[in-house]
């Protein structure tokens, strides 16, 4: 389960952050993961819950807003929502096109305290 290690990775950036602010707790936290990212959301809010503990998140609300899937063909420029990365054009059946949105991992914001 590689969620684990992301839900790691965010609790060590997140305490970075606040530590570099002085900050003693982290009162909340906002994350963004795109549905096209590869990280089962479930899977990640599960390893959450249970890597805060003993962490400056162990009080902390966790918010995890899922995005969802977009893309915009390069042959006749039709903006589109995927459900998953190879998909074609629903309006020319072009398969290119550029993904613009859903294939994030990130920390949109942390209130410390």
């Amino acid at each position: 389960m590689h969620e684990l290690s992301i839900a790691m990775n965010i609790i060590e950036i997140a305490e970075e952050e606040a530590k570099k602010s002085g900050a003693k707790k982290i009162v909340s936290i906002e994350l963004a993961v795109g549905k096209l990212s590869g990280v089962v959301y479930e899977a990640l809010d599960f390893a959450l819950q249970e890597a805060i503990k003993n962490t400056m998140l162990e009080k902390a609300e966790i918010m995890i807003n899922q995005l969802e899937g977009k893309a915009v063909c390069l042959k006749c420029l039709h903006h589109f929502q995927l459900e998953n990365l190879y998909e074609v054009c629903p309006e020319c059946k072009h398969p290119l096109c550029s993904i613009i949105q859903g294939k994030e991992l990130k920390i949109n914001s942390l209130l410390v305290d």
